[in-house]
């Protein structure tokens, strides 16, 4: 199968698409998601979570505003950039959102810091059920679930985004191919009735990986309207695109620079309609100087 590239006269089969992703720097950037409260959330993330305020804008002309929030600078770490569409002031986060994964060296001591700021809290901190450390879940105020991870100090407390798949072979066969995403570990989980996957352009006690989880004899899941997309950095949206068509992905918004702020992105989905962002490594740079 030949891919002819919009802005190139290379063409790209199975063997050149491959040492293409291969060679490509990528990184997971940060993931996009609503809420219908901007300072609220911030502050909880500020003070219950202990992450950072990056950066924040507000773009009235389309009618929304959005912060930048996370554990180091965006040129090195990952980030949540959380959206507030004027006038919406709830959303549906849907089954097929998890929750988000940070890791934090005293679980019981955040619980209690959560429950102090009026946070709820959904698991109380406990010894994870495979001997693991120890963790929690608390919930923000728009519903998005955080397990808190008890770990020691990290250069990147973010974890992982956890997403539900229906065919979780399928989803790691497309974010190996398509993505250059390497298997990091999976593990099935007969007493909760589950697999997980865990992928990533890096070990995962120093970058911050996506889980794909697949929940035994459940094929699809509503994705509601909260979570949006994950954003992973790239030094050409257009071969990325063509080598993403090329392993069977969708392009739902072609690459090119986006008008205003000219920063080259293109966005697809993979098999379970999960959306995916790449942006511009150079263009990125750029933006956040």
């Amino acid at each position: 199968m030949i891919v002819e590239l919009s802005q190139s006269n290379i063409a790209l089969n199975d063997e050149t698409a491959s040492e293409w992703i291969k060679k490509d720097k990528r990184r997971m950037l940060h993931v996009v998601y609503c809420v219908g409260n901007l300072d609220k959330t911030i502050k909880f993330y500020r003070e219950c979570l202990r992450m950072k305020l990056l950066r924040k804008r507000d773009i009235p002309e389309e009618g929304y505003s959005n912060a930048f929030l996370g554990y180091g600078p965006e040129e090195s770490n990952f980030a949540v950039e959380l959206t507030y569409n004027y006038g919406v002031d709830k959303y549906d986060i849907g089954t097929g959102f998890g929750h988000f994964g940070i890791a934090v060296e005293d679980v019981a001591k955040m619980v209690d810091l959560v429950k102090a700021k009026g946070g709820k809290i959904i698991q109380e901190p406990g010894p994870a059920k495979d001997g693991g450390p120890i963790t929690a879940i608390v919930e923000d105020p728009d519903g998005y679930n955080f397990e808190l991870l008890e770990r020691g100090p990290t250069l990147e407390p973010f974890r992982q985004v956890m997403l539900r798949v229906g065919d979780l072979d399928q989803s790691i066969n497309f974010y190996k191919k398509a993505f250059g995403m390497e298997l990091l570990r999976k593990r099935d989980n007969p007493d909760n009735k589950n697999t997980i996957a865990i992928m990533g352009y890096g070990p995962e006690d120093k970058n911050t990986v996506l889980e794909l989880t697949y929940i035994y004899g459940v094929k699809s899941y509503d994705k509601g309207n909260g979570y949006a997309q994950i954003a992973v950095g790239t030094d050409d949206v257009y071969k990325t695109a063509e080598a993403i068509k090329l392993y069977g992905g969708e392009i739902v918004l072609e690459p090119g620079p986006l008008p205003g702020i000219n920063t080259k992105i293109m966005a697809c989905i993979d098999p379970d309609g999960w959306k995916t962002v790449f942006v511009d490594n150079a263009d990125f740079m750029k933006e956040l100087e």
